[in-house]
């Protein structure tokens, strides 16, 4: 069980998936820095100094602070300012991810283009037996 259990780690397919795991976990930290730190002070300033991440609302009576980190402490709240910046990383993900597969598949087609396609079995076959023919 042991050997099978090597076999099956050792496998291309799995290695392949670990490293791209754990590189979308380190690709995720760099897109929520650039969401959370550029793009959003940058939209907030642009809607007149609103800060997203604060932007909650409370779910008891007993919720009065002004900052959603302290909110946090007095109870429960909806913070959906988190989630609007959530959203935002997914949608640069995805389309970086977009982006991504175009150009290797635009790779792809153009190695496609550059090697020439052999021609069928049968062709080469009766290309032989017409060279045959005519000796």
């Amino acid at each position: 069980m042991i050997n099978e259990f090597k076999d099956f780690i050792m496998k291309g397919n799995v290695m392949d998936l670990a490293v791209g795991v754990i590189i979308a976990g380190a690709f995720a930290l760099i897109t929520a820095s650039l969401v959370g730190d550029i793009i959003m002070p940058i939209v907030g300033w642009i809607f007149g100094g609103l800060d997203f991440s604060n932007y909650f609302i409370p779910l008891g009576e007993g919720v009065t602070a002004t900052s959603l980190d302290e909110a946090k402490e007095q109870g429960a709240v909806l913070a959906y300012g988190s989630f609007i910046t959530t959203i935002l990383n997914f949608v640069i993900i995805g389309f970086i991810i977009f982006m991504m597969v175009k150009f290797v598949k635009s790779l792809e087609a153009k190695k496609e283009e550059e090697a020439p396609a052999a021609p069928p079995a049968e062709e080469v076959l009766l290309t032989e037996i017409r060279d045959l023919l005519k000796k």
